[in-house]
């Protein structure tokens, strides 16, 4: 019988296991290994309001984010009606996915070394958009960001929202944790 040939970690995860546990055991003085924070997952939304006048944008959205994130996204519905907004309750409005694992360090490792740098005009992350858990938010204007997308197939330019969710008790125990990971975060003024 053949031995299976052992599945090799991320590259941001290795990093994590390697520098970034013993940096935070340092920094924060923990004295249990569980009790450092870590990712648990990266939650991708893409909220698309047009599609209750053309339902072709929730599917090329839905396409799209199916090659941003490797896995198949959930089509979110609107939960009740407004009517200066054209909308039913029940009607298809965007789209989301959730990364956990192996996956969520996979895109994380993209986002901090392909995408940000490709940001139009991007001096830095906000350091202010924790929020008061631990758990990050950033929004991106565009999905020509990621390298998967072809300029030439998008219908329509699309923003999204893109949630990292850790186990950190504070905001500053996640920054450090996201910093160390590479995540370019906009240098503060002290006034």
């Amino acid at each position: 019988m053949a031995s299976k040939k052992p599945k090799s970690l991320p590259r941001l995860k290795e990093k994590y296991l390697n520098q970034v546990v013993p940096k935070l055991k340092e920094t924060f003085n923990y004295k249990n290994l569980m009790a450092v924070p870590k990712i648990t997952k990266v939650v991708l939304n893409m909220g698309v309001g047009a599609a209750t006048q053309n339902g072709k944008l929730l599917d090329a959205s839905v396409a799209e984010l199916t090659q941003i994130a490797g896995q198949k996204p959930v089509v979110t519905r609107a939960r009740k009606s407004i009517s200066n907004f054209k909308l039913r309750a029940g009607v298809a409005i965007g789209c989301m996915v959730t990364l956990r694992g192996d996956r969520a360090y996979y895109f994380l490792d993209k986002l901090c070394n392909i995408v940000v740098p490709r940001i139009r005009d991007f001096r830095g992350l906000s350091p202010k958009a924790f929020d008061g858990r631990g758990n990050y938010s950033l929004g991106l204007q565009e999905q020509l960001v990621f390298p998967e997308i072809k300029y030439d197939s998008v219908e329509k330019v699309q923003g999204m929202n893109i949630t990292i969710v850790t186990t950190a008790r504070t905001d500053g125990e996640a920054r450090e944790l996201l910093a160390l990971l590479g995540l370019p975060f906009r240098k503060t003024q002290k006034n």
